[in-house]
């Protein structure tokens, strides 16, 4: 007598099933652990400067001691905890957020969170490359003032910004407190007048060693890359930057809405695919 089977039917009917939660490695269950404490750090939500102990973690997220301990591993090996002996778990330095739902400069976003310095590494008028003289508005061949700055937060390196300006927007700035002062803040005090609008992209690459150097980091780390085009209300382009900022001390944030679907035909009429 054949007894039933009391497997799936099919190979496929298991295959593409997701592990139940509690049986997930034990490596993606910290890893999650350390993501959550990861934005919790960011977002402040740890005044004291430690995190819970190992017990409240335990219960707050419903996991072993075990996948605790290594979920402090990684925020260990990023340098964003450590471990002192009879005291707990302190929080080296924390990730800021920097809004993307705003037109502000790094100085408007951080000030609250410490002192934000400037380094000035170069303030001068050059000859504008042909990519920069494009997005600037700028005749081919024709000069911009060039500023670079290496920006810190609390003592420690933030970011590396190269900007580009037209020469009647730029000029001026050159005698300004480019130490102390946001650009965005100084263009608008001049007769430009305030800013309008800008494009923006960001994506990470691995830090070359003058970055790095600069940065504080080792070569090859992840840092971002952010390109910036900012206009006035009319639209003419006024200040192009370039900042390498490091990745484990900033975090890019925004609220998004979502605009609404097209219709799309009812699921399994065989008029369009699943996501």
């Amino acid at each position: 007598m054949t007894r039933p089977s009391t497997g799936p039917r099919h190979p496929q009917e298991s295959a593409g099933r997701p592990p139940s939660p509690g049986r997930r490695p034990r490596a993606d269950r910290a890893r999650q652990v350390a993501e959550v404490l990861r934005h919790q750090i960011a977002s402040g939500a740890f005044p004291s400067g430690m995190l819970p102990d190992e017990r409240r973690l335990i219960g707050d997220f419903g996991v072993s001691r075990n996948t605790v301990r290594e979920a402090l591993r990684l925020l260990r090996d990023d340098g964003a905890v450590e471990r002192r002996q009879g005291v707990g778990t302190v929080i080296t330095h924390r990730t800021y957020e920097h809004g993307l739902h705003r037109l502000t400069g790094l100085a408007e976003t951080l000030a609250s969170h410490g002192e934000v310095g400037n380094e000035v590494r170069a303030a001068e008028v050059v000859r504008a490359p042909a990519d920069v003289a494009r997005r600037l508005g700028v005749p081919e061949g024709g000069q911009v003032v060039y500023i670079e700055r290496l920006r810190s937060l609390g003592g420690l390196p933030l970011s590396l910004d190269l900007t580009y300006l037209p020469v009647d927007i730029g000029l001026p700035l050159l005698d300004a407190d480019l130490a102390c002062r946001d650009l965005f803040a100084l263009i608008e005090q001049s007769p430009a007048g305030p800013l309008g609008s800008a494009s923006l992209a960001v994506h990470a690459v691995n830090a070359d060693a003058p970055t790095a150097t600069l940065l504080g980091v080792e070569q090859g780390a992840a840092v971002f890359t952010v390109e910036r085009l900012t206009r006035l209300p009319g639209g003419r382009p006024v200040d192009l930057e370039f900042l390498r900022i490091r990745g484990d001390r900033l975090a890019f944030r925004a609220e998004l809405g979502r605009a609404a679907a097209p219709e799309r035909a009812p699921y399994g009429d065989g008029g369009g695919h699943g996501d």
